[in-house]
């Protein structure tokens, strides 16, 4: 087995989000890809970014596991949480020990019950314009290494510019619509994931695997994708 270099492994990570962006590119399974790299380059465990709608509204829109979804929607229903701070300041937040926190009471609750020990937020921001926020989860206390946090900041800004490209810049309407249809793409990929869940009796976590999977192999988008499993025209 070929052990690569960490530099290799960075250079890789941007070649695999500059190979999303296409005509047509598929957002979700960009910013999947952005979160599974964070994971494989940095000293991470779980990541979850939250993305927000043309009126400002964030959701849940990738994540690593159902544990770290499941704290980023916990902070949305509470309204107030790092990720959520770091989305309205557009800078980064970083909790070295959560279990120490004195403030975001709900957050600390649900981070700690998922295993979640320290936490580092990186907005997903261009300029002055924040559209979403990354949350990186570690299991262990303390906080990212510097190295590994520029690293993070310039992944979730590729990532960024891939979603306000030049092209739809010039055109407000379709940076919206763009969002908008990542948004609701969202909802009809977690109905996919309970079909294939129930049916196939597996984890959410695989269901989603075997999604994503089949999606690539046949060209497809999530959201097309998720819309045959949910007709019952596909079974994984």
């Amino acid at each position: 087995m070929v052990t690569r270099s960490r530099p290799e492994k960075v250079s890789t990570a941007f070649v695999r989000l500059a190979d999303t962006l296409v005509a047509d590119y598929d957002v979700l399974d960009l910013l999947h890809t952005l979160a599974e790299e964070c994971v494989d380059l940095l000293q991470v465990d779980q990541v979850g970014i939250l993305l927000a709608s043309p009126h400002g509204d964030l959701q849940v829109v990738a994540s690593t596991s159902e544990e770290s979804e499941l704290v980023e929607i916990l902070q949305l229903q509470a309204g107030e949480g790092p990720c959520i701070e770091c989305y309205h300041s557009g800078s980064v937040v970083t909790i070295a020990d959560i279990a120490a926190l004195d403030k975001w009471p709900a957050f600390r609750r649900a981070a700690l019950r998922q295993g979640f020990a320290s936490v580092h937020v990186v907005p997903l921001r261009i300029h002055e314009r924040v559209i979403g926020a990354m949350g990186l989860f570690g299991s262990a206390v303390g906080e990212l290494e510097q190295e590994d946090a520029v690293i993070a900041q310039a992944l979730a800004s590729v990532a960024t510019i891939s979603l306000l490209q030049e092209r739809t810049i010039r055109e407000s309407q379709i940076v919206n619509d763009q969002l908008q249809r990542a948004l609701n793409s969202r909802i009809m990929i977690e109905q996919a994931k309970g079909v294939i869940a129930q049916i196939s009796t597996v984890t959410m976590d695989e269901a989603f695997n075997r999604l994503r999977s089949h999606a690539r192999s046949t060209h497809q988008t999530l959201n097309d994708t998720s819309q045959q499993v949910i007709d019952r025209t596909l079974v994984l």
